[in-house]
């Protein structure tokens, strides 16, 4: 997404262990963990903005990270069909030269379709819900059983450019100045 709104980052892997933090609720878990992602990058560098991300869905006050199989992405479906969830993505920004940081949470309503047995054992089988929050994507097949979502969906995807705009600047960055910096617009 960062990529498609004119900048080209460096994609650094955190090492983070998510399955070893917990919190009271899936909106502070997201929050916990891309702070923890960021602050691991940060620790490496001398200069530059590191962005971290997490996202999980919430359906009935229980998080829905990555399923740790095919059974239990299909078992999630079963559960999240009909009805509708909210998908949290947290936002931690650090200047790795300051230490400065800031951070924040957004959220948006997936209503999810009512995709039938076969079509829930297809879309497991395709590998794809394995490596996504909440066991679904927007963009790719799993959006044929999304019926509408109520809110930013780049949120559902990863990453919330509104609110990471929002976190910019409080280090005085402005989006423009990123374009001129990371790209050409021709």
């Amino acid at each position: 997404m960062l990529r498609g709104a004119g900048l080209d980052p460096e994609v650094i892997v955190s090492g983070v262990d998510e399955d070893a933090y917990e919190a009271p609720t899936t909106r502070d878990l997201v929050g916990l963990l891309a702070g923890e992602k960021a602050r691991a990058v940060a620790a490496g560098l001398d200069d530059g903005l590191v962005i971290g991300c997490d996202s999980m869905l919430d359906l009935d006050g229980r998080a829905y990270g990555k399923p740790a199989s095919a059974d239990e992405a299909a078992a999630w479906w079963r559960e999240m069909s009909g009805r509708t969830a909210t998908l949290f993505t947290g936002h931690c920004v650090i200047d790795a030269a300051s230490g400065g940081s800031a951070w924040g949470v957004a959220s948006t309503a997936v209503r999810f379709g009512t995709p039938s047995q076969d079509e829930i054992s297809a879309y497991v089988a395709t590998g794809e819900p394995l490596s996504m929050a909440g066991a679904f994507t927007i963009e790719g097949l799993g959006g044929w059983f999304v019926e509408s979502i109520d809110g930013d969906p780049g949120t559902v995807i990863g990453i919330s450019l509104p609110l990471l705009r929002r976190l910019l600047a409080n280090f005085g960055v402005t989006i423009p100045a990123l374009w001129g910096q990371y790209s050409s617009v021709e």
